[in-house]
């Protein structure tokens, strides 16, 4: 028995199978509520929890052993599969499934499930899954009203949170549970599942296809979201459709006119979102960076904004374009501003912890800061000479005075003789010769007269005559 919103009737039954599917003008369910997998074989995504024996397994009672279902908290970002596992779970055998959302239960609710589950187990032997769902918006005194019914089995919950457990969920009640941890579904698994949704009789049933770029466009959209890519597509067929009405001006019968093919002109106005125009794999990939970086090299804060907002909007990887602006730190703006490549740094390292669409805004930071900074390429200049230089053979022997002088029999050699610790001349500053002979006198980095290399400039000529000593 189930007393939750999954109780919907199963187009699979063996009593329905002979029933036509609804066509598009009949209410029903939506299209991510039909799709929901049956069983744990049909869940995308998540095989790293979907282990022959895993507790999830044991649950959903497609796998036995020893030991009886644990209580679970399923963490991870929306539309990765916490309902929908739960929905399988729901399905097992031998148990009454009860779901509460934390939004609208309370304690009296709580403990009126735990009631009931102990009257099943004692006078009916079967066992109750309780599905919390937003269990960090549970109070403390909510959580602790699980505690009985969790820790003497009474209950085996199921709890599915998109905060940290570790901050939301109460410690006994932690540690009476297996945190799972869900995975944001990658692009072909919800690729997978479309292609399944257009066929599935559960789904569009082969009233449609879906042309590639309109599907690529729902990709873009979902943003890992398995149920944002379902709610898209059945809004996409659904203006395909009507579209189709309007022209023929009847409600069109698919045994006469064959599938409706849904376009990019459809995806893009059931969605309100232009595609954009971008190949992650193609010319456009490799453009769209390029004018993005050339941009913030140029100081054209708004040009590289926008190419920015090209990227992002078209579902570039965020890491891709934190590594660039790690790069463009260093090779255009080096040491003009020193302060560049912790910026950028710091944004990569935000993105990580964030993720989109929030990690957008870091990302704005950093493009702003390296598009009106100071621009030096002196330190990319000097490494690529430097390279070039012992690529053509200048790399001759390190002078004796600077050799390894701590291993047995160093000192016979000559190494470190004379050598001169910088700290113990004046300055800091030792004169000595410190590249191979035939380096002498080769300056690999020229600092700009820009930003900080102005004052460094100085700075450096003063070092190289005391290195050197006023006659080199």
């Amino acid at each position: 028995m189930s007393t939750s919103l999954f109780d919907l009737p199963d187009p699979d039954e063996p009593d329905r199978e002979e029933t036509p599917a609804p066509s598009r003008g009949r209410g029903r369910a939506p299209l991510a509520v039909r799709m929901r997998p049956r069983t744990l074989d049909e869940v995308v995504g998540q095989k790293h929890l979907l282990r022959p024996g895993s507790p999830l397994r044991v649950l959903a009672g497609t796998d036995a052993g020893p030991a009886g279902p644990n209580s679970i908290i399923l963490w991870g970002p929306p539309g990765t599969g916490k309902t929908t596992l739960a929905h399988v779970i729901a399905r097992g055998h031998g148990t009454t499934f009860v779901e509460l959302s934390a939004i609208t239960a309370g304690v009296k609710d709580v403990r009126r499930v735990m009631d009931e589950a102990l009257t099943d187990r004692d006078l009916h032997g079967r066992t109750t899954v309780l599905f919390l769902d937003e269990i960090h918006r549970f109070t403390k005194a909510q959580q602790d009203a699980l505690l009985p019914g969790v820790e003497n089995g009474w209950v085996v919950l199921v709890a599915a949170t998109t905060e940290n457990p570790s901050f939301s969920v109460i410690s006994p009640l932690l540690s009476r549970s297996l945190m799972l941890t869900l995975q944001p579904l990658e692009r072909s698994d919800i690729a997978d599942l479309l292609d399944r949704a257009v066929t599935d009789r559960r789904g569009l049933n082969g009233e449609v296809t879906l042309a590639e770029d309109a599907k690529n466009h729902l990709l873009d959209m979902a943003g890992g979201d398995a149920r944002k890519a379902l709610t898209s597509l059945d809004a996409a067929a659904g203006v395909a459709f009507s579209h189709q009405t309007t022209e023929s001006d009847r409600e069109p019968d698919p045994r006469e006119a064959g599938p409706v093919t849904i376009t990019l002109d459809h995806a893009e106005e059931a969605l309100n979102r232009t595609a954009v125009r971008y190949d992650k794999q193609g010319d456009q990939h490799y453009d769209v960076i390029s004018a993005f970086i050339k941009s913030i090299r140029g100081s054209d804060v708004d040009a590289a904004m926008h190419y920015l907002a090209r990227m992002i909007e078209a579902g570039e990887d965020p890491r891709f374009i934190a590594r660039r602006l790690i790069i463009s730190a260093s090779e255009d703006i080096g040491m003009a501003d020193p302060t560049a490549l912790q910026t950028a740094v710091a944004a990569a390292q935000a993105v990580q912890l964030i993720g989109m669409p929030e990690g957008r805004i870091p990302l704005a930071q950093a493009v702003t800061h390296l598009a009106t900074s100071p621009k030096s390429n002196a330190s990319y200049t000097a490494i690529n000479e430097a390279i070039a230089d012992v690529r053509a053979g200048k790399a001759g022997p390190v002078p004796k005075h600077l050799r390894d002088g701590h291993y047995k029999g160093a000192a016979a050699l000559g190494h470190g003789d004379n050598y001169l610790y910088a700290h113990d001349q004046p300055n800091a500053v030792a004169s000595q010769q410190y590249p191979p002979d035939e380096l002498v006198g080769r300056d690999y980095y020229r600092p700009t007269p820009y930003g900080h290399e102005k004052q460094l400039s100085h700075r450096v000529n003063i070092l190289r005559d005391m290195v050197r000593g006023a006659g080199d």
